[in-house]
C-alpha cells in the first residue's frame, strides 16, 4: 500500500534533501530548477529525471540556454515505499542520484557508489 502523505510534505523532504548536498558542491549548482511532479508518463515508475546539459559537458556555447530540470516524481516514491522514514531515505537518495547527474556522474557509476 503506497504512503499517505501531502504534497506539502512531500515536498519538503525534497527541499531537506537537496540541504544534504555539501555546500561546496551546492554552490557549484547553476541554472538548474527542482520539480515535483506525479508521475513520468513516459516511465510511470522512474522516481526521477535530470533533463539537461551536465556541467562537465558545458562549453562557451551553453550561456542563455534555459535551466536544466530536476524532476522528483511523488506517486512513483509514495507508491514503492511502506513508512514515512522509507520515503525520506529514498527522496534523499532520489535527489542526490539526480544532482549527481548534473556534475556529469553517469548511472554506471552511481551504482557502484550505492547512490543508484
Amino acid at each position: 500500500m503506497p504512503v499517505l502523505m501531502t504534497p506539502d510534505r512531500f515536498e519538503e523532504l525534497v527541499g531537506d534533501a537537496l540541504d544534504l548536498i555539501p555546500p561546496q558542491l551546492a554552490t557549484a549548482i547553476d541554472n538548474v530548477v527542482v520539480l515535483v511532479d506525479d508521475r513520468n508518463e513516459d516511465d510511470p515508475h522512474l522516481l526521477g529525471l535530470y533533463h539537461g546539459i551536465a556541467l562537465t559537458e558545458r562549453d562557451s556555447h551553453y550561456g542563455g540556454s534555459l535551466p536544466d530540470t530536476i524532476t522528483i516524481y511523488r506517486d512513483a516514491l509514495l507508491e514503492m515505499c511502506s513508512s514515512e522514514e522509507e520515503v525520506v531515505h529514498e527522496v534523499a537518495v532520489t535527489v542526490i542520484h539526480e544532482v549527481a547527474h548534473y556534475f556529469g556522474i553517469e548511472e554506471d557509476r552511481l551504482h557502484e557508489l550505492g547512490w543508484g
